[in-house]
């Protein structure tokens, strides 16, 4: 949620009582469902950044932070601050914890996170907006490119619509 036109941004707050992303992912059906119980706080719309975004993503137990995806353009950065998720790195399954650092390069290797543990998982998402971005999702039936508007339209690998 961006501060409207007439809003000045706030100028600090704690991230854990900005507001809560309203929809819980922007993957269509049968895939949004998969992110259930997953809590994004898009902390950079605040500011109204908008050449990068920066969420602060909850990941309760056996939560998934996202399908095992690639961008083609944007790049991404993981900072853990609580718990151990599991990071699934094409092939590789690595066990991270508080402090782990990661980045993703664009069209590097694909990546998830999945809370594997019984405790809650904290993370800091860093993330740029390059326009003209495209996502692969190898393990799924599902691709997404990036609208002029900025907003996801996601089809099947064949290209057909969701």
């Amino acid at each position: 949620m961006a501060p409207s036109d007439n809003e000045a941004p706030p100028c600090t707050l704690q991230a854990i009582d900005a507001p809560a992303r309203t929809r819980p992912s922007h993957y269509p059906e049968p895939f949004a469902s998969m992110m259930n119980g997953r809590i994004k706080r898009p902390l950079g719309d605040l500011f109204g950044l908008g050449h990068f975004g920066v969420n602060l993503t909850q990941l309760p137990p056996g939560c998934v932070s996202a399908l095992h995806h690639v961008h083609s353009r944007q790049e991404e950065f993981i900072y853990v601050l609580e718990g151990r998720p599991t990071l699934l790195l094409g092939e590789q399954i690595i066990e991270l914890q508080p402090g782990s650092v990661a980045g993703f390069a664009a069209g590097g290797q694909a990546h998830h996170l999945h809370n594997r543990t019984e405790q809650m998982c904290v993370i800091l998402e860093v993330g740029c907006r390059t326009p003209g971005d495209t996502v692969a999702y190898p393990s799924d039936d599902i691709q997404a490119v990036a609208g002029a508007d900025g907003k996801w339209q996601f089809t099947h690998r064949d290209g057909s619509r969701y």
